[in-house]
């Protein structure tokens, strides 16, 4: 399991009873987390959290306050700096976990930078929600394209990029169906370094187009296949249990390999427990490589 262990304005404290307690700068929230089915809560600040997110038994959910606390603060990560606040379905605003890929793709990056000075690395990152992963590459040297189909996301990842000190870096904004986009992008010959998948197990774009992750991600990894350049990086993320690490390493193996040669790797991303100095899993990454 990789571990996204360089956090300082994040913890997460504790896991039990279908729950985590987590530490987000000063605030103190408890989320659901399905996966954490042992009990035996060890950690103080269970009864001194800011807000619990509580599931109904009708799908969704609400946030229920139960101290003082900001509407909206803010968290850094180095000097990337992002802004949060309680959202839908337990969310707010930023996948922790995945700062261990920010931490490797901002890696990647300045090694491409410093072996090809001339070459700037073009970025696409699709279901970019509110741009983790785009400021990284951005910090790093990377040109991106941050597509997402949710406005609202699209507009907090914009105010992100402003809070870090990267909104003049070269950036393009664009709120579409990611499908859509991509299959745009094809028509037009454009090609990437470096695409970014995070995908929803299910959703809807901005015209109502549906998405089914199981039953849709085949095909669209073959047509991001199509935009990618045959020396690029693709990273592939999920947090469906439908997929798990070996069948996204298959999937990309099959879809990817035969078409632009290269080589593929996975595995779990993941948190360290304060409490009990364990790792708790939080989603699975996929990295098909091509050939230097």
């Amino acid at each position: 399991m990789r571990i996204a262990s360089n956090w300082e304005d994040y913890a997460l404290l504790d896991c039990a009873g279908g729950e985590r307690l987590e530490r987000w700068g000063s605030t103190i929230l408890i989320r659901p987390d399905p996966q954490v089915i042992w009990h035996g809560r060890a950690h103080p600040l269970w009864v001194k959290a800011h807000a619990r997110y509580i599931r109904s038994g009708s799908g969704g959910g609400q946030w229920e306050t139960l101290r003082s606390m900001p509407q909206e603060w803010q968290i850094g990560y180095g000097a990337l700096r992002f802004g949060l606040k309680p959202m839908g379905f337990k969310h707010t605003g930023l996948f922790p976990e995945q700062a261990v890929n920010w931490d490797m793709l901002g890696d990647y990056i300045k090694k491409q930078n410093k072996q090809q000075p001339e070459r700037e690395l073009r970025v696409l990152n699709l279901f970019a929600y509110t741009g983790g992963a785009t400021l990284a590459c951005l910090q790093a040297g990377a040109h991106v394209t941050h597509v997402d189909a949710a406005k609202g996301m699209v507009l907090r990842a914009r105010e992100n990029a402003a809070l870090s000190g990267l909104a003049e870096r070269p950036v393009r904004w664009i709120t579409e169906d990611c499908l859509k986009f991509v299959q745009r992008e094809i028509r037009r010959g454009s090609r990437y370094d470096i695409i970014l998948l995070d995908p929803p197990s299910y959703g809807r774009g901005p015209g109502g187009e549906v998405w089914k992750l199981t039953e849709e991600i085949d095909g669209f990894i073959a047509l991001c296949g199509e935009l990618l350049h045959a020396d690029g990086l693709l990273l592939l993320n999920s947090y469906s249990a439908e997929l798990s690490p070996a069948v996204m390493q298959y999937l990309l193996g099959k879809v990817l390999v035969p078409a632009l040669g290269g080589t593929v790797s996975c595995d779990e991303i993941g948190l360290f427990v304060e409490s009990t100095k364990m790792a708790l899993p939080c989603g699975s990454t996929a990295i098909w490589a091509g050939a230097k």
